[in-house]
């Protein structure tokens, strides 16, 4: 795994995607839009019979912008880099410096895209693909982006620090559901190598990341910590962490509740009584171990 180094000199430990993962998550990208355009193109058909070949073509044209070109820019941005094929294969579109991509970043990619891909059959794409040494096409270049890969083995993660101690459990009530694997990934690598950074460029960092954080949970930095980013960060971070924790024991690896085994009852053994006794036996204290009753 490469490390990917960021403007402020932040290693990352990112593991880029290669040529033929792309390669076949944009195939599978291509084929769903192809299928969508030509029920696009079929309705318009049904839809518009009456009008001339001219508004016909128009309309063509245009759905085809649409649904090939402003329907993965869509579907980038509101998934946070992480299209149908992307999810399929693991993959996932970042920021040069680890963060979550915006519609700036997707438009850009998918305005380039529609010429290195759909115009040149992905030639030019591959080609880019493999000259670069992160496996970035053109779009990727003149967006800032990079395609890595998002499933990455748990020990190969470094340990984030934790918070102070009068930090820990002060955001249990804090949403977390809408901040993006991306950013969590980018947050727990900088808080691992924040202690190599130079001051101000740490500052910086953690500003920015704390920043993002806060528009994903929608809660604003708490105005104490706001000279603080790190604490910030750490404090969230364990909290998602404890959650997880917290969640773990409750299932199985197949996903059922686990319930501790209950042994029955250590019941004495009862030695079969007479049957001349048998109606008598339960009107007598079972207080020998034999089950007889005593003699008269």
């Amino acid at each position: 795994m490469s490390e990917l180094v960021t403007g402020e000199a932040v290693a990352l430990e990112l593991r880029p995607a290669k040529l033929p993962s792309r390669a076949l998550a944009v195939l599978i990208d291509l084929i769903v839009a192809v299928l969508v355009y030509i029920a696009v193109v079929i309705g318009l058909v049904a839809a518009t019979s009456s009008l001339d070949d001219a508004a016909q073509a128009a309309l063509s044209v245009a759905a085809f912008l649409l649904v090939l070109v402003g329907g993965p820019i869509a579907v980038e941005t509101l998934s946070h880099g992480r299209s149908l094929g992307k999810l399929a294969f693991g993959l996932r579109v970042v920021r040069d410096d680890g963060g979550p991509v915006r519609f700036r970043h997707a438009l850009v990619r998918g305005g380039v895209g529609m010429i290195e891909i759909l115009m040149t059959f992905g030639v030019v794409a591959c080609i880019a693909s493999l000259v670069s040494e992160r496996g970035r096409r053109l779009g990727d270049v003149f967006a800032g982006t990079l395609v890595v890969r998002e499933r990455i083995p748990v020990g190969r993660a470094g340990v984030a620090p934790p918070p102070p101690p009068g930090l820990a459990g002060r955001f249990a009530e804090l949403d977390l559901s809408g901040v993006p694997d991306g950013l969590w990934l980018a947050v727990r690598q900088y808080l691992t190598r924040m202690h190599q950074l130079q001051p101000q460029v740490s500052l910086s960092m953690a500003s920015r990341l704390a920043a993002d954080v806060a528009a994903r949970t929608g809660a604003a930095v708490p105005p104490d910590l706001q000279a603080q980013p790190a604490a910030f960060l750490a404090a969230v971070v364990h909290e998602r962490q404890s959650r997880q924790t917290r969640q773990q024991p409750r299932y199985g690896s197949g996903g059922e509740q686990t319930v501790a085994p209950v042994s029955p009852p250590a019941v004495a053994p009862v030695t079969q009584e007479a049957p001349e006794h048998s109606e008598k036996a339960p009107e007598r204290p079972q207080s020998r171990s034999t089950g007889f009753a005593p003699p008269a």
